[in-house]
């Protein structure tokens, strides 16, 4: 798993050649600290598929409010550059899996 700023986001996420979903999150967050296990297991389950970033929003307020992140956790998958789904919130492995599935179509 990444740990993102604002000098390696553009390297690690917009110029990936894979997927990368990114967890904006802050330390002080308890929904955040709910979702990490999670997105850790997300990270191992897809190792070679994806890549997992995150980035703390209080570290990196620009790279947060230039992808509209208000509330964390915040997930963003992105794909070629772009943000292919989003989600707020406490998510379960189940549910963030099949977004990723469902934007990794044949690459699986």
């Amino acid at each position: 798993m990444l740990n993102l700023d604002g000098k390696t986001f553009t390297t690690e996420v917009l110029n990936s050649k894979l997927p990368v979903l990114v967890d904006f999150w802050a330390p002080w967050c308890g929904p955040c600290r709910m979702l990490a296990p999670v997105v850790e297991e997300l990270a191992a389950d897809y190792e070679g598929k994806i890549k997992v970033a995150k980035i703390n929003v209080d570290e990196n307020p620009d790279l947060a409010g230039e992808y509209g992140v208000m509330s964390i956790p915040t997930l963003c998958f992105f794909v070629n550059g772009i943000v292919a789904f989003r989600t707020v919130g406490v998510k379960s492995k189940r549910e963030i899996a099949a977004e990723i599935d469902a934007n990794l179509g044949s690459n699986l």
